[in-house]
C-alpha cells in the first residue's frame, strides 16, 4: 500500500508585499493628516472670526447706547469737538443732575471721580502686539477698558440729518452717503460708526487649508437724542 504524503506550505506575506502595504498605509496616513490639519486650521480661523465679530458687535451696542445719550442735561449735543474726529470720539453728559443722592458738585456738572462715571467717555483705537484694540476711556469712572480686539480701524461720521449709505464686507469704511457730513462734530445730530474687522491670510495660495485675508465691515447709526432732532 502506498502512503501519500501531503506537503503543507507555511502561510504569510513576502517582503515585497509588506513593503507595498507599508507604502500604501503611509500614503493614506499622510493624506489623512494633511486633511485633518487643514480642517483644524479652518476651524481655528472660523472661531477667530466668530469671536472677533461677536466682540465688535458687543462694542457697537455699548457705543450706540452711550453715544445716543450724549448731551443729556447739557445745552449741546454732548460731543467734545476738539477731541473728536474721523477715528476718535469723546462725549459728555450729566446723568446725575437730578439724582439727589449725589453730591451737589456731581449734580452740577462733570468732574467728580466715582460719582460722574460714564459722563465723560472717549473711544479710540490702540495698537499693541500687532493688533488694534478698541478702547473705552471713562475719565471719572472705570478708566480705560478694551471693548474689542483684532479690529482694523474705526471711523466716525457726523451728519445733521438721517443718512443712508453703503456698508460692504471687504471695505474699511462706509461709502456713498446720501448727504454731506457737517463741518464739525459740534453740529452733528446723527453719528455713523463703522468698524472694520480683518482676519489675516492663512497659508499660501494653492496650499492645503489656504484662506485669503478677510475683512468684515460692521456699521451702526446713532441718533443724538439730546440734540435738536426736530429738523430731521
Amino acid at each position: 500500500m502506498t502512503s501519500l504524503r501531503t506537503k503543507k506550505s507555511s502561510g504569510g506575506f513576502s517582503l515585497l508585499e509588506l513593503l507595498i502595504a507599508m507604502a500604501i498605509t503611509i500614503t493614506l496616513m499622510t493624506a489623512a493628516t494633511t486633511l485633518l490639519a487643514s480642517a483644524l486650521r479652518m476651524r481655528s480661523r472660523e472661531n477667530q472670526k466668530s469671536d472677533a465679530l461677536a466682540d465688535t458687535q458687543r462694542a457697537l451696542n455699548i457705543m450706540t447706547r452711550e453715544i445716543a445719550d450724549a448731551g443729556f442735561n447739557l445745552n449741546n449735543n454732548g460731543i467734545v469737538a476738539g477731541e473728536s474726529g474721523a477715528h476718535t470720539l469723546r462725549i459728555r453728559s450729566n446723568l446725575n443732575k437730578y439724582d439727589f443722592s449725589a453730591t451737589l458738585n456731581a449734580q452740577s456738572g462733570i468732574g467728580v471721580p466715582g460719582e460722574d462715571a460714564s459722563e465723560d467717555v472717549s473711544y479710540y483705537t490702540n495698537l499693541a502686539d500687532n493688533t488694534k484694540y478698541l478702547v473705552r476711556h471713562d475719565e471719572y469712572g472705570s478708566g480705560s477698558t478694551v471693548l474689542a480686539n483684532r479690529i482694523d480701524d474705526i471711523s466716525f461720521h457726523y451728519f445733521d440729518q438721517k443718512v443712508t449709505y453703503t456698508c460692504k464686507s471687504g471695505d474699511y469704511d462706509i461709502s456713498d452717503p446720501t448727504v454731506a457730513e457737517v463741518a464739525g462734530p459740534a453740529q452733528a445730530k446723527y453719528v455713523v460708526i463703522a468698524i472694520a474687522v480683518t482676519l489675516d491670510q492663512v497659508g499660501k495660495p494653492g496650499s492645503p487649508g489656504y484662506q485669503p485675508k478677510y475683512t468684515v465691515l460692521l456699521c451702526s447709526d446713532v441718533a443724538l437724542r439730546n440734540a435738536d432732532l426736530w429738523n430731521y
